[in-house]
């Protein structure tokens, strides 16, 4: 039975993240909806691939993308700042503070969501990184924060 300041395992970061992930594709289908249907409207150039006009591959790196990314982070800063937990860490009881057990800072956010990034282009080896004392991964290391399993609340009487 973890304790109330016990770091998270792998499996539940693992889990919350899935969690997390379904949320952000949804959010990536609506905002992608968005730009097909504004970016004719912009004057930027399109293509026209066997009679369909799409906007160019150029753009889509350089416009769709960063936007993705921009609000991946600002979703995960959002919850983080608010609380320490996104929805699928409320879920598996985790929560995220700093090394010392106060809230998240805004930089911390942004440090924290790049070495994820960063681990992930690792493949995985900075989560693997929790198995090994002091059982943190490498965007909590790098962001000075700690991921932390939530006692389980007793259930209400009445």
């Amino acid at each position: 039975m973890p304790t109330p300041s016990s770091p998270a395992g792998l499996t539940r970061r693992l889990m919350a993240l899935l969690y997390d992930g379904l949320l952000i594709l949804a959010l990536w289908f609506v905002t992608a909806g968005v730009f097909v249907l504004i970016y004719p409207h912009t004057g930027l150039p399109q293509e026209s691939i066997n009679g369909v006009t799409r906007a160019s591959k150029e753009y889509l790196h350089g416009i769709l993308l960063p936007l993705l990314l921009l609000e991946t982070w600002a979703f995960y800063a959002l919850f983080w700042l608010r609380g320490g937990q996104t929805l699928g860490m409320r879920a598996w009881r985790l929560q995220v503070c700093d090394y010392c057990g106060g809230p998240v800072r805004p930089w911390q956010t942004l440090v924290r969501f790049a070495a994820a990034g960063l681990s992930w282009a690792l493949f995985g080896i900075g989560y693997l990184l929790v198995l090994l004392p002091p059982h943190q991964s490498l965007h909590d290391r790098l962001s000075l924060t700690a991921t932390r399993v939530l006692p389980k609340t007793p259930p209400k009487a009445g």
